[in-house]
Formats: structure tokens, sequence, C-alpha cells
């Protein structure tokens, strides 16, 4: 193919990853074309062209497949069948091997152990007797169990207690498998963004340290301030973990910090991440340009910082303050484009920079928006 050429990339999935992914891609000159079964997808916004269809309709992948050079994918919830299919016409990147692994738990801390990157203990369950089995087992009181498949922001998990039902537990979840994760007491969450390129060719983005609230990231700090040892580490596994599935595009990978500095991985995100959000204001190259490179058969690009950066996500009604983040000097704002502003759903996200390295404090500065955006106060 010509260097010339030009690239058309096929985006599965509709929403603020692959409509950030489709921006940055036009900054290359890549076309996009997105797939979703959502008529009110925000992706459709930006995109050259859109097809709206259940992820399973064979005649609407062969049509979106027709238009299309590469294949990349914004949420890991795709059914496996529909990307293996894909995998048959045009080159689908990330793949399916890392596709399934992220999308069931067992598989995933499984994996994850397997090349030597540690996790909390965990075991695989499907009803009260194997839970209670585990506990035993490990000595412990409590735990959590989650689905194995289909969870993301605290949804699909539970805690279990001395006091409570795991059989009834496990019938709300309307779920066949289940995972039983240690409770891990940590000090902090950071997660890892890489990139790798279709010649082995990998860069890391520096450790950001995550704050939850009611489950949905808040707001992500980057740098982490940690330790340039601790740093290394997590940036090494992610590393590891890109080399051993032989990643072509971006992904995340999360860990817990315990009190003793002990590192273990949480979670994999096959994909752009919402705590690489900052990359699009702080970083020569973002996250989503290092994906759409990578999916596209170009090299990855310098993922250099020349800010410190606050990430803090606009949750329901904190987008309708607009006003005010755009008029506030070192805040860049970026909304999603969605019809429907309700509770806990992601509207968009504001990034507040600040020089490199020079002891500003953009968290503290970040805390005085608690008036505009409740959720950072817990």
């Amino acid at each position: 193919m010509s260097e010339h050429h030009k690239k058309i990339l096929g985006i599965l999935g509709g929403g603020q990853l692959g409509r950030m992914t489709a921006l940055a891609a036009a900054r290359l000159g890549i076309e996009c074309v997105i797939f979703c079964d959502d008529k009110n997808a925000p992706a459709f916004q930006v995109a050259k062209t859109s097809i709206i269809a259940d992820y399973t309709n064979k005649q609407a992948l062969d049509q979106f497949a027709a238009q299309v050079d590469y294949i990349t994918y914004e949420f890991e919830n795709i059914p496996i069948d529909t990307v293996r299919y894909l995998q048959k016409h045009k080159p689908v990147h990330p793949d399916d091997r890392l596709l399934e692994i992220a999308q069931h738990r067992v598989r995933e801390k499984q994996f994850l152990n397997d090349i030597g990157i540690p996790t909390t203990r965990w075991a695989a369950v499907q009803n009260a007797k194997d839970i209670e089995k585990a506990l035993r087992d490990w000595e412990a009181k409590r735990a959590i169990v989650k689905t194995c498949r289909f969870g993301y922001d605290g949804k699909g998990q539970a805690v279990i207690e001395p006091d409570n039902d795991p059989a009834g537990i496990l019938r709300g979840f309307k779920a066949k498998d289940f995972i039983l994760e240690d409770i891990v007491e940590f000090s902090f969450e950071i997660s890892v963004i890489v990139a790798r390129d279709k010649l082995g060719q990998s860069v890391t983005y520096p450790s950001v340290l995550n704050q939850h609230s009611n489950h949905i990231l808040s707001k992500t700090i980057a740098p982490a301030p940690i330790s340039e040892e601790l740093d290394r580490k997590a940036r090494d596994m992610a590393e590891l973990l890109a080399g051993s599935v032989d990643l072509i595009g971006v992904l995340a990978l999360e860990f817990f910090v315990t009190p003793m500095g002990e590192i273990l991985a949480n979670e994999i995100a096959p994909r752009p991440h919402n705590s690489g959000h900052w990359t699009m204001d702080a970083c020569t190259v973002c996250q989503f340009e290092q994906h759409a490179r990578a999916v596209c058969a170009y090299p990855v690009g310098d993922p250099a910082r020349h800010s410190d950066a606050v990430m803090i996500n606009l949750i329901g009604k904190d987008a309708e303050k607009i006003g005010y983040f755009l008029e506030t000097p070192g805040i860049a704002l970026h909304l999603y484009g969605k019809e429907d502003c309700r509770d806990g759903r992601k509207m968009g996200h504001i990034n507040i920079t600040g020089p490199k390295d020079q002891g500003v404090d953009l968290d503290e500065q970040s805390k005085a928006l608690a008036h505009y955006i409740p959720h950072i106060k817990s």
C-alpha cells in the first residue's frame, strides 16, 4: 500500500473513546467509519461514515469491512466472534487473543500471573460453596465477588461479608461464572498506558494516580507522585504485557499499590483508557493518536510529557458548568456530544495543565473546583 494512500480506519463502538480516536486520526489524514448499534452514538458526529447495526449482523459487518483498511474497537464488550469474523476480511487490532483475555476476569488474572505479573489472590467460583471454600483456604472473612464478564465502573461486583447471603448475591447477577478476589488493603491506584506498533516498538506514558467516586474514575494526576523505582516497575509490567500479547495499538494496565510498596495488577483495558485522557493536552502525541497510528500500521510517536496535568471527569450535570471551564485559564474542556445527561454518565472531561516538574500543585488547584464538580470532594 502506498504511503500516500488515504487510510480509512473502522472503529467498532461509537462512544467517547471512539470519538476521540476518530478526532486524533483526522489529524493524521485518516478517515474513520464507525460501526455501532446505538443510533445516538457520539462518535457518529465526527466520522466520515457510520453504520448502525447489531454487532452480530454479518451483512452489515461485510459492508463495514469493505469500506475500511484497518479495524479497531473502542470497548472490550464487542462479541469475540464479531472480531474473528472481521479478521478474515481486514486487519483488526488489538486482535481477538487480547480481547478474549480482557473480556473474562479469570482468564485475565491467570494470564497476568502466567507471565509473572502479580495480582491479588483470586479463585474461579460458580456457587456459594465455592466462595465458602475459598474463604476458608484464605482464612478470610471478606472478599469481592465479580461477574467474569461485562463489569465496569463498579457494576457486576459485590462484597462478600460474614452476614450476607452469597447465593443470593450470585442469583442477583444473572451470570454463570464469577471470580472471587481477596480484598486488597491498598494505599492508592495507579495505571500505565502503553502503545506498541507492528514493528514491536513500544512506548509508555508515566504512571498516573487515579481517584474514584462511586466506583467511577473521578480524577487522574499525571505524573503520579511516586518514586522513580515504582514508576519504572509499573511501566516494565505494562511493556511485558504488551509484548506477551503481541500488542498492536494501545492498552492500559491498572495496579493497586500496597502500603509495603507492592504492585498488584488489577485490570487490563485493551484500548485507550479514561486515565490516559490527560495526554491530550500534556504530551507530544496523545494516547488516541498513538492508537490510530499503531492500528493503521504507522510507527508509535513520541510520548514526551511537556506539562503536568490533572484530568477530572465531568459526570452527569458536571457538564452543565461549561461556561466556567471555558473561561478559566489552564483548563482544557473536552465534551463528548452525548444527548442524554444523566447521573453517573461520563459527559466529558477537563484537563488542568501546568509547567512540567516545577512544583505547581495542580491537585490543590483542582480541589478548588469542588463547587462546580462535587464528586472531587470524595
